[in-house]
């Protein structure tokens, strides 16, 4: 099967070499286009307390989030379309994106590799979510 956009959910982790990797195989062929997306926390749950400084630590972490996303794109060795930086409940922020991205596949990381551990892992909520395919890889 051929896929005309896939989207790639990244962590800042060196597992996400893999998942991109994995996205160029499966667009290589067709010419498929690739958008990287990875979701950074919200300030406001480290700190009540810290108002006049939120600011200054949601543009830091903005910044460090795209400065990983530019490394995976110099890394890719194929062109990625868009990197995209959200903040907020990951699977919904795909849902959203993909009706309205004509994205057809979701990439994304599995960790666990036991049956209990699959139930409920993060990537559940993107399964279940999802309105297109979703391909989990496993990080392991």
């Amino acid at each position: 099967m051929s896929w005309r956009h896939l989207l790639v959910a990244v962590a800042a982790t060196p597992e996400s070499d893999r998942l991109v990797e994995k996205a160029v195989e499966l667009a290589r062929p067709s010419g498929a286009q690739i958008t990287l997306l990875t979701v950074t926390a919200d300030p406001e749950l480290y700190n009540q307390m810290a108002a006049p400084m939120l600011g200054s630590l949601r543009e830091l972490l903005r910044e460090e989030s795209q400065m990983f996303l530019d490394g995976l794109c110099q890394r890719a060795g194929y062109p990625i379309a868009k990197t995209l930086i959200a903040s907020g409940e990951l699977s919904e922020y795909l849902r959203h994106l993909c009706q309205h991205s004509d994205i057809d596949l979701i990439i994304y990381g599995n960790h666990n590799q036991n049956l209990f551990g699959k139930a409920l892992c993060s990537a559940r909520s993107v399964v279940a979510t999802s309105c297109v395919d979703v391909l989990l890889v496993a990080l392991n």
